[in-house]
């Protein structure tokens, strides 16, 4: 006998799309789908059913597991207890991968219904640079769309395009919501949009940055990347032959500023926290939880653990966490109203160690050189300016030197995966004759080898590494 699957309690064909949202992944779907789900299913928010938009080569696979159900998807949430959760999410009702028709895709951008444009795009999706700040055109994609007269490719492009043709039909434009672990990611996603529009004109930069509203958010539910065996368990649990199903953890928070002048869906009523500032939340979630990750991810990987839960497990592994938050993370950050930080850190070691959601040392460990800049090394510029300690830190950015030479403990291959892989791994290659090659890539860490403080406490933990290992490495901590 299988396990219940709850049902959309609503009509969907009655829905009407009002968010288009570029990057549909695990995350999306169990996150802000989800809320507009149970939205739905409350009788609210019909004309707020999402078209999901991919312009990736790898969304083709998305694209044909939601258009093989009707865009429905399953959701699974496993709590630490082992009970599981089913239910069937009806909330996307179209998804367009933008290469097959790129102009029908800016078409439904310039539908009056469509009100809001979200993003889950990566850190590494916001032509961002890390170090200077400013707008790096390098990717391929966005070069193509700033030539003269390109098709678009990227979801910039397309996002630009989208409201010139709106601005032409003297329709509002709509609200870009990035739901991205990126400090600041709606005023970061207002600059760069506006740098890639200004490098089309000078005018429409401004324009855009001046007429669209780019709310902040922090979103945070822990969501693995679905493996062969998920699916196989959505089968034989549930009953449901689902090509990309999502499993989830029951933890749930989005905090968002409530900037939405053409409308927004009811939020608040399905648990969402609308705020004037959302940047109080948003430090916590991205040094408390996002940065412990890292902390996490290479010790546990060179330890030999594969799944997040084995490591979270581990008393020196906690004993790290616990005193970077406590030590290093915490002093940096203001109050937040509603949280006691004390008790968010032992919640997070908690749902780190959940063994049923399964979460890959693999998925925390990828592209880290957009994580490491964007969420540990504000951390540490803040302690290093207070005089606070950075000695954990340090360790951890020496864990992931250690882990992107590509070669374990035990002398087996790592798989790095990293937009920047070719050249963080060879710099990593250097650094047993030049201890610091790692620490100089400007690009990402700007002048922090320059800090005697931090290089100091940096050239211990990676000296141990190398000379004692993750283990050995640790317990000296643990000791200090």
């Amino acid at each position: 006998m299988t396990a219940p699957v709850e049902h959309p309690r609503y009509d969907r064909a009655a829905l009407r799309v009002g968010i288009v949202h570029f990057g549909v992944g695990g995350f999306h779907r169990a996150h802000q789908a989800a809320i507009l789900d149970d939205l739905m299913n409350a009788g609210l928010a019909h004309d707020w059913a999402v078209c999901g938009v991919g312009v990736l080569p790898g969304d083709v696979a998305m694209r044909d597991a939601l258009r093989s159900r009707d865009c429905r998807y399953t959701l699974v949430l496993k709590h630490p207890d082992g009970t599981q959760e089913a239910r069937e999410i009806g909330s996307i009702i179209d998804y367009r991968y933008a290469p097959d028709d790129p102009d029908g895709v800016i078409e439904q951008l310039a539908d009056p219904a469509v009100r809001i444009v979200s993003l889950t795009v990566t850190e590494g999706g916001y032509c961002l640079n890390p170090t200077s700040g400013e707008f790096d055109a390098s990717d391929p994609a966005v070069a193509h769309d700033l030539a003269p007269g390109a098709v678009p490719r990227s979801a910039f492009g397309l996002i630009v395009a989208g409201l010139v043709r709106r601005r032409e039909r003297g329709i509002a434009p709509f609200t870009v919501m990035s739901c991205d672990n990126i400090p600041g990611n709606g005023e970061v996603a207002r600059r760069m949009m506006a740098a890639f529009a200004a490098r089309l004109s000078p005018e429409l930069g401004a324009w855009l940055a001046a007429s669209v509203a780019f709310p902040n958010s922090m979103v945070d539910r822990i969501t693995p990347a679905i493996t062969a065996e998920d699916r196989a368990h959505v089968e034989s649990t549930f009953g449901v032959t689902d090509a990309w199903p999502v499993v989830a953890e029951p933890f749930l928070q989005w905090v968002i500023e409530d900037e939405f002048p053409s409308g927004r869906p009811p939020y608040e009523r399905a648990g969402v926290q609308l705020v004037a500032d959302v940047r109080p939340y948003e430090l916590m979630k991205l040094r408390l939880l996002n940065s412990s990750h890292q902390g996490l991810c290479y010790f546990g990987h060179l330890l030999g653990y594969r799944y997040a839960h084995e490591a979270a497990q581990d008393p020196l592994i906690v004993d790290l966490l616990t005193r970077y938050m406590h030590e290093e993370a915490m002093p940096t950050l203001s109050p937040v109203v509603g949280i006691d930080l004390v008790e968010y850190q032992k919640t997070l070691i908690e749902r780190f160690a959940n063994p049923h959601v399964r979460d890959t040392i693999a998925r925390l460990c990828a592209d880290s050189s957009d994580r490491i800049p964007t969420w540990l090394l504000p951390v540490v510029r803040a302690q290093l300016e207070r005089g606070g300690p950075v000695r954990r830190s340090a360790a951890i950015v020496a864990s992931w030197a250690r882990y992107a030479e590509g070669v374990d403990e035990r002398g087996a291959p790592i798989e790095v995966v990293d937009r920047r892989r070719d050249g963080v791994m060879a710099v990593a290659a250097r650094q047993r004759e030049s201890p610091l090659a790692f620490l100089r890539q400007r690009e990402l860490f700007g002048d922090l080898a320059d800090s005697q403080r931090f290089v100091a406490d940096y050239r211990w933990a990676l000296d141990s590494l190398i000379r004692d290992g993750a283990r050995a490495t640790l317990s000296a901590l643990a000791a200090s």
